[in-house]
C-alpha cells in the first residue's frame, strides 16, 4: 500500500489507501467545497457530537458523521494517501487523530485533506461541477435533489412551484444506487420539459440509511450549489435551506393532463401507478403507460429494471461438501442450456478452486476471499443479462449476505440452500475429506471443526438425500419459471 505513480517525490514513499464507495464521495465532496465548513474527515469527539446532535463540536450544524474506516496498520503514520479504485491519487490526509470505532470497533483517520487532483472516476464526470465553477444565480434558485427519475406529476409541481417562486431550476441528480447511469440518462431525457435555463449537475451522494438526516444533507448540498429553496415531500425545520412542499397534483381521466387535485371533480382522479405496479409492469415487459411518464424516462426505467426472462440472475447453491449441491447445479445449468433462451456459467466449488482461487488455503480467511470472488464473477455474469450458477460451500451468513448484496445491485439472486443432513453426507463422502477431517489431517473443515450457518433467507431449501437429483432440479426450475426468470416448457 505505497503511493507511487502520479505523485510528486516527496510523496511517493507515503502508504496509501482506497476509501470505500460512500467516504470517496466524502473525499470529493470534500475537496470540492460543498462540505464546507468540512476540510478533512471528521475526529471522534465531532463524531460523537454529529450522531447525538446533528452539530461539530464548535457547535455549527451538520447532519451526518464524514469518517475514514482504515485498517490499523494505517494508524501509525502521519500522513495517508488517498486514491480511487483505479489507484489514482486523489488527496494526501494529513492525519490529525487516529481512533477507534465504540460501535465498530473499526480504525478511523481524521484530519485536513490536500487536494492533488480533481476525481475522475464515476459515470457523466463531465457534468459534475464544483460549486464555484457555475455561474452566479440571479434571484431564487429552485433545487430538486432526487435519486429518482422525474415523472409527468413530479415535473409539473416543479414547473408550478418555479413560476411561483419565479426561481430557475437546479436539478441534482444524487448519485450512489444502483442506477445512476440510468438516473441522469433520464433526467437528460426531459431537459426540454423543466423550465427554460434548467441545470442538471450530478452530485456523488449515497443515501445514509436516515431518511431526517439525508434530507438536511440534501438541504446542505443544494445550498453549497446557490440554491435558495428545495423542493421536498414535507416540511422540516433546521435545513441550510427553506424546504418547499408543493400542492398535491393527480391526474385528470377527464381531460388526461396532471394538474393540482384541487382543480379536479372528485370522480376524475385516476389512481396513481404505484411503485409495486410499476415494477410488475416492468418485470413482465409491459409497456410503462405515457400517461404516467415521458418516453424517454420509460425507456431508461426499462433498461433499468429488464424484464425477469432477460435479466441477469444467480442461482447461489450453498451447503456442505457432499450434500449434492454440485450435482443440483450442474444438472440445473443443463436444464437451462435445454430450454434456450438464456447463457448459463456454471462456477462450481472445485473448478473455481483450481482456475479462480488457485493457492488459496481453507482457512476462513481464505475461504471468504473465495467466496468474495465467486461473487464477483456472478455478479458481472449478472450485469450482462447472463446466467450464473454457483455451488460453494459458503458456510458463513456474512458472506453469503455480502454476495446477494454484489449480484442484487445489478440483477437477481436466488439462494439455494442444500440442507442434506451431516450423516448423510459424511456417509457419502467419495473425497474421503471427512475422514482426513475426523483425524485431525483437514484443520477448520466445515460441519467437524468449523461451523456451518444455515440460511434463513433461503429462496429454496433442498434434501438431497429425500429427492433425486431430477427431482431437485425440477424443484429449482419450478422456482425460476413460477417466478418469471425462465420460460415455462
Amino acid at each position: 500500500m505505497t503511493a507511487e505513480a502520479g505523485l510528486p517525490d516527496t510523496l511517493r514513499d507515503l502508504p496509501a489507501w482506497t476509501p470505500d464507495p460512500v467516504e470517496l464521495a466524502d473525499l470529493e465532496l470534500v475537496l470540492a467545497g460543498v462540505y464546507r465548513p468540512l476540510e478533512g474527515f471528521l475526529g471522534s469527539f465531532d463524531t460523537a457530537m454529529v450522531i447525538a446532535g446533528g452539530r461539530l463540536a464548535d457547535g455549527t450544524p451538520w447532519p451526518v458523521p464524514v469518517t475514514l474506516s482504515v485498517p490499523k496498520e494505517l494508524t501509525g503514520h502521519e500522513r495517508v494517501v488517498l486514491q480511487d479504485p483505479e489507484g489514482v491519487p486523489l488527496a494526501v490526509l494529513r492525519i490529525g487523530e487516529a481512533w477507534q470505532d465504540p460501535t465498530t470497533q473499526g480504525w478511523r483517520l481524521a484530519g485536513p485533506l490536500e487536494a492533488l487532483r480533481a476525481p475522475a472516476h464515476g459515470p457523466f464526470h463531465r457534468l459534475r461541477r464544483r460549486p464555484d465553477e457555475l455561474d452566479a444565480f440571479e434571484g431564487d434558485v429552485l433545487a430538486v435533489a432526487t435519486r429518482e427519475p422525474l415523472h409527468r406529476k413530479q415535473l409539473g409541481q416543479l414547473r408550478q412551484v418555479a413560476e411561483r417562486l419565479a426561481a430557475k431550476v437546479l436539478v441534482l441528480p444524487l448519485l450512489g444506487g444502483e442506477h445512476d447511469e440510468s438516473l441522469v440518462r433520464a433526467l437528460l431525457g426531459v431537459r426540454k420539459e423543466l423550465p427554460d435555463g434548467a441545470q442538471i449537475i450530478p452530485v456523488p451522494l449515497p443515501a445514509r440509511g436516515d431518511r431526517e438526516r439525508d434530507i438536511l444533507l440534501r438541504a446542505h448540498v443544494a445550498a453549497a450549489y446557490g440554491a435558495t429553496h428545495l423542493l421536498a415531500e414535507r416540511e422540516m425545520e433546521g435545513t441550510a435551506v427553506p424546504l418547499v412542499v408543493p400542492e398535491p397534483w393527480a391526474y385528470d381521466a377527464d381531460v388526461e393532463v396532471w394538474r393540482p387535485v384541487a382543480r379536479i371533480e372528485p370522480d376524475h382522479v385516476q389512481a396513481e401507478l404505484t411503485p409495486e405496479r410499476l415494477n410488475d409492469l416492468l418485470d413482465a415487459g409491459e409497456p410503462v403507460p405515457d400517461w404516467f411518464t415521458p418516453p424517454a424516462v420509460a425507456a431508461e426505467l426499462a433498461l433499468a429494471r429488464p424484464p425477469k426472462r432477460s435479466r441477469g440472475i444467480t442461482v447461489f447453491f450453498t451447503g456442505l461438501s457432499g450434500s449434492g449441491k454440485s450435482t443440483v447445479a450442474r444438472g440445473l445449468a443443463d436444464a437451462l442450456v435445454e430450454r434456450g433462451g438464456r447463457t448459463v456459467t456454471l462456477l462450481d466449488g472445485d473448478v473455481v478452486r483450481r482456475m479462480l482461487s488457485a493457492g488459496l488455503t481453507f482457512s476462513r480467511a481464505d475461504r471468504d476471499l473465495n467466496i468474495r470472488r465467486i461473487g464477483f464473477v456472478a455478479a458481472e455474469i449478472t450485469r450482462h443479462g447472463g446466467t450464473a450458477v454457483c455451488a460453494p460451500i459458503a458456510p458463513y451468513a456474512a458472506t453469503r449476505a455480502e454476495v446477494r448484496r454484489m449480484v442484487s445491485a445489478v440483477g437477481d439472486f436466488i439462494l439455494v440452500h442444500v440442507a442434506t443432513p451431516l450423516e448423510e453426507c459424511e456417509r457419502r463422502d467419495r473425497k474421503g475429506l471427512y475422514a482426513k477431517a475426523r483425524a485431525g489431517q483437514i484443520p477448520e473443515f466445515t460441519g467437524i471443526s468449523d461451523p456451518y450457518e444455515e440460511p434463513d433467507d433461503a429462496d429454496l431449501t433442498l434434501d438431497t438425500s429425500r429427492l433425486a437429483p431430477d427431482e431437485a432440479v425440477a424443484r429449482v426450475l419450478d422456482l425460476l419459471v413460477g417466478g418469471g426468470w425462465v420460460r415455462a416448457e
